[in-house]
């Protein structure tokens, strides 16, 4: 799946992935490829973006996620 996360006009991160995984204001939550699509608010936490060689993190304070078409996009907000 592509994942794109940005933060006003810096973009952390937009690439292929084998899975993302976000604090849900609800808990957290690990999308796949394919997931159903899903729109929810991110609390302060982690974001863990796995590749196939790799897994990147990423610390915020809160944002949105949008998931839909094998695509996740994450805005977050100061």
């Amino acid at each position: 799946m592509i994942v794109h996360i940005a933060h006003v006009n810096n973009v952390l991160y937009n690439g292929s992935a084998e899975s993302l995984t976000v604090p849900g204001t609800e808990g957290e939550m690990t999308i796949l490829p394919h997931h159903e699509p899903l729109v929810s608010t991110l609390k302060a936490g982690v974001i863990r973006v796995r590749t196939e060689d790799n897994e990147e993190t990423f610390t915020i304070a809160k944002g949105l996620i949008e998931v839909s078409n094998n695509q996740a996009t994450v805005l977050l907000t100061t």
